[in-house]
């Protein structure tokens, strides 16, 4: 009888992680749809016009090295507390953890100063169809960065009460998932918006 219920609870937790592995891959997949959209918005937007403000005039390619370098620094250092969790140091971890968080907030304070600074220029959102696919494109990725920190600084706090259990494990899996397709798509918004916009 106890084996049948150990088998049962078994079950019940294997099939907990089927559905959770199913419903982190088709919200990855909808956010694929999203900012497929959102870049197809922008490309077809992204058109010059006479006597208009254009944004290959505000970008300044330095300071958007600068902010990729922060997210691809706050990726390694993730990666290397993803590491730390097999080598079961929970120190390192949280320390990784930590320095990913800073790094990521560095990366949004660039963002956001340089959304100011288009604005006070009088590149805002409302000023084109251009001005706002930019403004859309770009914000909804540092809209998802803001809740990859808070998930960050989430996992810091549940690491230190629950320790390195299986649970937490699996937590910093879809985490670092999440963390890694923001990268994924920093790159191609570097690439298009930044590097073909220069252009």
């Amino acid at each position: 009888m106890q084996r049948e219920t150990h088998v049962g609870v078994h079950d019940h937790h294997a099939e907990a992680d089927r559905t959770d592995v199913f419903g982190f891959w088709l919200y990855i997949m909808t956010d694929c749809i999203l900012f497929g959209c959102l870049f197809t918005t922008f490309l077809v937007l992204n058109q010059p016009m006479e006597h208009t403000l254009q944004l290959k005039n505000y970008i300044h390619l330095p300071d958007v090295l600068v902010e990729t370098f922060f997210l691809l620094a706050s990726n390694f250092t993730f990666c290397l507390a993803s590491l730390s969790i097999y080598k079961e140091k929970l120190g390192s971890v949280v320390w990784w953890l930590f320095l990913s968080f800073l790094l990521g907030a560095g990366f949004l304070y660039i963002e956001v100063n340089e959304f100011i600074h288009f604005a006070k220029e009088g590149f805002r959102w409302d000023y084109s169809a251009q001005a706002s696919s930019f403004f859309t494109l770009v914000g909804t990725h540092g809209l998802h960065v803001t809740f990859g920190l808070l998930w960050i600084l989430t996992m810091i706090v549940q690491l230190s009460f629950f320790k390195l259990n299986q649970t937490m494990k699996r937590r910093m899996t879809y985490l670092g998932l999440f963390w890694n397709f923001l990268d994924i798509v920093w790159i191609f918004v570097f690439t298009i918006v930044y590097l073909m916009g220069a252009m």
